[in-house]
């Protein structure tokens, strides 16, 4: 046995899936601690299991509890990690830290990318990768996210890179990166609150098991690192540009005049952006990131078939 599964606990739903190679999504935890209040914070996390569930996979939350890594949650341990204070926000470079302290975490992209690849779950579907930053050029302040992509062999669904970053240079760490960015359906990378960012991707692919091939070839070829799929978010539920990017200014300035950096960063700002936009930007991400969930089930089962 890999020295690390001595760390990790799988629930049942979750163990009997990987045993069977049945299809799996795993799905972060930061949504739930940092992400939305009480309750909609617990209301979400269902929502997108429940949205995992109804396609034929297997949704697996990730988080730390008390030092144990686990890979699928049951009720109580959403509901811990909904209404706990203090819970850390964990990337790669906080997990053995976490562990060994017997500590608590809810696993932010990067995180939640390498602990789905321990656990051999190849689909993860999240919001928004983190990336470069504006301002990045004085700050230097870019996500472990784009690192952990170019490392880390799982597919990611996402409605693009959150749109309070600078895109035009995360895509450009990307492509030097080497991860190839995927377009569902969309010959641009979507911009998370808007289904456009008017960057393109590398590849548009329009059904779930033309991407479930693609998987399948890298995996094959024993080639590293992650894929983005950039899933538009609903155009019904699409805001008008002008609007949102007035709140991501705004938020921007505030947390600039308030000097919030760091790990601190996303969340002020998400936060911020709702409060301005009068709760827009939650109703827009809750249907994005649910959007999400559904699409990486589908890829996630047509992936199972090829690997049946």
């Amino acid at each position: 046995m890999e020295s690390f599964q001595k760390y990790l606990d799988y629930s049942d739903e979750v163990k009997s899936a990987l045993k069977q190679k049945k299809a799996v999504v795993a799905l972060e935890s930061t949504i739930i601690s940092h992400g939305f209040p009480y309750p909609e914070n617990v209301e979400c996390a269902l929502q997108c299991e429940a949205e995992i569930r109804a396609k034929g996979a297997v949704p697996a939350t990730v988080a730390i509890i008390n030092g144990r890594i686990k890979i699928g949650l049951n009720p109580d341990e959403l509901e811990y990690l909904a209404v706990t204070k203090g819970i850390a926000k964990a990337s790669r470079r906080d997990i053995a830290v976490l562990i060994a302290k017997k500590r608590d975490g809810a696993t932010t992209v990067a995180a939640t990318m390498l602990l789905a690849a321990m656990a051999k779950i190849q689909v993860f579907a999240t919001g928004g990768i983190g990336g470069v930053h504006r301002e990045a050029q004085s700050t230097f302040d870019i996500s472990a996210d784009l690192e952990e992509l170019a490392a880390t062999p799982v597919c990611v669904v996402c409605a693009g890179a959150k749109s309070i970053l600078d895109l035009a240079l995360t895509r450009e760490y990307l492509e030097t990166a080497g991860v190839p960015v995927i377009g569902y359906q969309s010959d641009d990378l979507p911009c998370f609150y808007t289904r456009s960012s008017g960057l393109s991707v590398d590849y548009r692919i329009d059904s779930c098991a033309q991407i479930a091939a693609v998987l399948k070839t890298k995996k094959d070829l024993g080639l590293k690192g992650g894929v983005i799929i950039g899933n538009p978010i609903p155009a019904e539920y699409e805001l008008e540009p002008d609007m949102i990017d007035g709140c991501i200014q705004q938020a921007l300035d505030e947390a600039k005049a308030a000097g919030v950096s760091g790990k601190a960063l996303t969340p002020f700002l998400l936060a911020r952006i709702h409060d301005i936009s009068g709760g827009k930007s939650v109703v827009a991400n809750k249907a994005l990131v649910y959007h999400n969930a559904s699409v990486a089930a589908e890829i996630a089962v047509e992936l199972s078939k090829l690997e049946q």
